[in-house]
This record gives structure tokens, C-alpha cells and sequence, in this order.
């Protein structure tokens, strides 16, 4: 089998934006307690942080966290989560029908990302809380006046601001099962009057607007439109979520599915692209896909957990490799939308529907965890518009799927990039690549290949990326794998 790839640097796309291979912490099961938290654990430093977490997130190397959720933000009252822990109170949290003890809030946070060399990305809640609690956390965490909230952060041991810059306004505000569910004209108008008074206070800060929580619900689209009609001139990017189902179709429709994502992200930006010209306005709003993930594993034990336990088994997932691929093609797409996606924040990090599973003696790379470290890690540069051929397959959704995904990013002036999926299941293919009139030299073809599509990591069996003996005309791609090939001019 065969396949070809054709790119240039006279078509650049975008340069990638660093964040879009960020991630989501959120206070749900075992993500903080049990993942990233995990006081008097042999494993965890003197501060209680696992060790062995921070080093696999450091190879991940996630340039950004959003915090605290999530649906957790649209219930969560942030000062709880500061000051002396034996002064801080339990919460229920009503997103995940799980008890809140606080031990791990603001300054906690702020202090685990200086140890993974992340930045911060702050929600806040507008679910049940409004315009005033908002300022009071940019206060806390960005201001250097003498007033309140900036004066508790010194008290609490924290004399610099930590200097937000990234807001989502609230979580999934269009979606039912939020705490504090609006409308898309009361969102709008919350979202507007909050993002004026939050830059009023730091005019450096750049603010999210919650998009549809996803592109099946029934609003989806006429919220994008009458909430931007009400808050298009203060906000800078409108959010994206997506989760992949269970794959009831069978492998090669579930290894497409990132087409979804494809064609999701044409309909967002054709809807903000409209608001802008109702707007009559020059600013091009932005995306960021602060939620994507493969989700369905865990959803049976989920239901049998028992509610208002503390870090209770939620939402684990154990991914399998044709979860990865999926992944990894999901990869390629927002990388081929780098004009438009700047950031990205795979859902979640630790222990549910994440890439990093813990035990109490130890830790585990997911299938997932592979392609998106190789992106974070060889994704710099500028995105190249690439054209493929190859051989091509027929699922009911998607019409014909080729074999072969790809894109590939200029890193400099003489090397190259290429991230290339082979989906046939048996048959390897033979890649030509045609990067114009120069030639090439392969430093390094990295490849990721499962024994079986439904192969899982544990801590006891573990299928990793190998290397291969490639050259620039003799490019192999194994049957039913996730390629790295990094080049060099000659």
C-alpha cells in the first residue's frame, strides 16, 4: 500500500501556538487527590506533590493547566481553597456528587506548576457566582495594590501576584447539567459585564467565552451567535469541547472520528467569522479547545460509585491503542488549524480520562500518553498546508476515510517535521514525501505500535514508541501506527 504527502513552505498555515497541547486539572475523583496531591504517599515530595507524576508530566511538557474545572468551577467557592488548611472548609460539590476538602486550592496550585514549568489558566465561576468573586480572584492572583484580596495573598505567603493571563468565563454555561445554567442572552450579558470589569482591573489579561458544550446539543451554533452578539468586543477566544464515544461501529470508524472534530472546528469558525461581520468589526476571535478527550471506558463504574465520598474511582478510563490513534489523529486536526486553534487543552491529566494513571506504589503511561507528548515535544514551528494520497476505506459517517493522516511543521529553516498515522490494521504503507525540490536526510523515525487495537498499558505490561532505520526514499509506515519523522535539509 501506498501513500504520498506533499507539502511546502511557500503554504505555511500558522505558527503553532505553544498552549495547544495544554491540559485540565479539575477537582473530579482521583485528578488531584490521589493523581497530583498525595500527602504523606512515600512517593510525594516534602510539599505532598508526586514525584513520579511531575517527572511523566515534565515529559509531556504541558505548557499550560486549566484550573479548577470544569463543572467543578460552577459550584466552587475559590477562597475556601486558601489560607491555613486547618481553617479551610469541606465543600460539597455538586458536579460530581463527591466531598471538597480543600487541602489542595489556589496557592497549592500555583506552587505545582512551578514544579512541572506550566503556566496558569484560571476559570471562574459564573454559575453560581457573578462579577464581583471573579475580580476578587484576579485581585488575589494578579494585583499588587494595597487592598484586600492582594493583601491576603501576601498574608497567605505570597508577596509576588502570580500573573494570570488566560480566563475561561465559567464552563459549559449552555449545557443543562451545569450548576447555574443560563440562557445564551443571560450568559452573554454576564460574560460581557465580566470580562469589562476584570480587564478594567488588569487590561493584560485575555478572556474565554463558553461555547457550546458540544456540537450535538440542540443550541448548538444559535448560542455561539447571541452570546458573541453580546460580548464579541471583550472577549478573545470562544471555547471548544469534544469528547469521542465508545466505538460502536467498530475500529475503523472510531479511528476516524477526529473528522468530527474537523468539521466542528469549520462550523465554530464560520459562526465566529459571522459575529464578526454583524459586529462590523476588524478583530478575528480565536479558538480554544480547552476540552477533548476519548471518554467512555469508565462510564459503567462511574454509575456504581456511591456520592459524597472524598477523591472518589471517577471517570477512569483505561485507554486502549486505538484510542491513541485516535488521539494522535485528533492531533494532526488541530494542528492543520493552527490558523484559528491556539489553544488546546486535552482532558484530563491525572487518573481520569487521562494520560496518567496512579496507584499508591506507583504510576503508568497510557496508549494516549505517546502521541501527545510527541506533539508537545516536535510540534514547534510553523504548521505547512499538506496534501495526501493513499488508499481509502468506506464508514457510514464519514464517507471514504483515507488510510494515511498527516501534517507536517517547519521546526526552522532546515528541519522538518512529520506526523503521520497509518490506519489500515494489516498493511503497512510505503510513504512518499514530496517537500518540493530539496533534499532530505531522516534524523529520526519514531513509531508507536500496538499488538492489537484493544492493547492497554498497565503498570505490569507497557507498549512504548521504537525506532526505525528509515531514509527519505525509503519511508515505511507499520500497519495500524502513530509515526514521528523528523528531517533534515541536506
Amino acid at each position: 500500500m501506498n501513500g504520498t504527502l506533499f507539502a511546502s513552505d511557500a503554504f505555511p498555515i500558522a505558527k503553532i501556538d505553544r498552549r495547544l497541547t495544554s491540559s485540565l486539572v479539575e477537582h473530579l475523583g482521583r485528578g488531584v487527590y490521589g493523581g497530583i496531591f498525595d500527602p504523606g504517599n512515600v512517593l510525594a515530595d516534602a510539599d505532598g506533590y508526586r514525584e513520579d507524576v511531575i517527572q511523566a508530566i515534565k515529559e509531556l511538557q504541558v505548557p499550560m493547566i486549566r484550573y479548577p474545572g470544569g463543572n467543578f468551577v460552577s459550584g466552587h467557592n475559590w477562597e475556601d481553597g486558601i489560607g491555613p488548611k486547618d481553617q479551610r472548609p469541606q465543600q460539597i460539590d455538586l458536579a460530581w456528587k463527591s466531598i471538597e476538602t480543600n487541602q489542595f486550592g489556589l496557592d497549592e496550585f500555583m506552587a505545582w506548576l512551578q514544579k512541572i514549568n506550566a503556566q496558569p489558566m484560571m476559570a471562574v465561576n459564573l454559575g453560581t457566582r457573578g462579577i464581583p468573586e471573579a475580580c476578587h480572584l484576579l485581585e488575589y492572583c494578579n494585583m499588587t495594590t494595597d487592598t484586600h484580596w492582594a493583601n491576603q495573598r501576601r498574608k497567605n505567603g505570597h508577596p509576588e501576584p502570580y500573573a494570570v493571563k488566560t480566563w475561561c468565563l465559567g464552563n459549559e454555561m449552555d449545557a443543562n447539567w451545569q450548576i447555574g445554567h443560563k440562557t445564551a442572552h443571560e450568559y452573554g450579558e454576564l460574560v460581557n459585564e465580566t470580562a469589562k470589569a476584570m480587564k478594567l482591573m488588569d487590561p493584560t489579561i485575555e478572556t474565554i467565552v463558553c461555547g457550546s458544550s458540544n456540537e450535538a446539543t440542540p443550541t448548538f451554533g444559535k448560542w455561539e451567535l447571541k452570546v458573541l452578539d453580546e460580548c464579541y468586543d471583550n472577549v478573545d477566544y470562544i471555547s471548544m469541547h469534544q469528547y469521542y464515544d465508545k466505538p460502536d461501529h467498530g475500529t475503523m470508524h472510531h479511528i476516524a472520528k477526529a473528522i468530527r472534530m474537523d468539521q466542528f472546528i469549520n462550523s465554530v469558525v464560520a459562526l465566529c467569522d459571522a459575529a464578526k461581520a454583524f459586529k462590523k468589526s476588524d478583530k478575528v476571535l480565536n479558538i480554544s479547545f480547552d476540552e477533548w478527550n476519548v471518554w467512555y471506558h469508565s462510564n459503567d463504574d462511574t454509575a456504581k460509585v456511591s456520592p459524597w465520598q472524598e477523591a472518589p474511582r471517577l471517570l477512569e478510563d483505561q485507554y486502549d491503542f486505538q484510542d491513541a490513534l485516535l488521539v494522535g489523529s485528533s492531533l494532526i486536526t488541530l494542528l492543520k488549524h493552527a490558523d484559528r486553534v491556539k489553544i488546546a487543552c486535552f482532558a484530563q491529566l491525572v487518573n481520569v480520562i487521562a494520560p496518567i494513571m496512579t496507584s499508591s506504589t506507583g504510576m503508568f503511561k497510557q496508549t494516549i500518553f505517546y502521541p501527545i507528548m510527541h506533539v508537545s515535544k516536535y510540534a514547534r514551528g510553523t504548521v505547512l498546508r499538506t496534501n495526501l494520497q493513499s488508499d481509502h476505506y468506506d464508514v457510514p459517517e464519514f464517507g471514504h476515510v483515507p488510510y494515511l493522516d498527516a501534517i507536517v511543521v517547519q521546526n526552522t529553516d532546515n528541519d522538518y517535521t512529520v506526523f503521520a498515522i497509518n490506519r489500515h490494521q494489516t498493511d503497512a504503507m510505503h510513504l512518499k514525501l514530496n517537500l518540493g525540490q530539496t533534499q532530505f536526510h531522516v534524523l529520526n523515525h519514531i513509531c508507536y505500535q500496538g499488538p492489537n487495537p484493544h492493547f492497554q498499558n498497565s503498570e505490569e505490561s507497557q507498549c512504548v514508541p521504537h525506532q526505525l532505520n528509515s531514509t527519505y526514499n525509503d519511508l515505511t509506515l507499520p500497519a495500524f501506527s502513530w509515526n514521528v519523522i523528523r528531517l533534515r535539509k541536506k
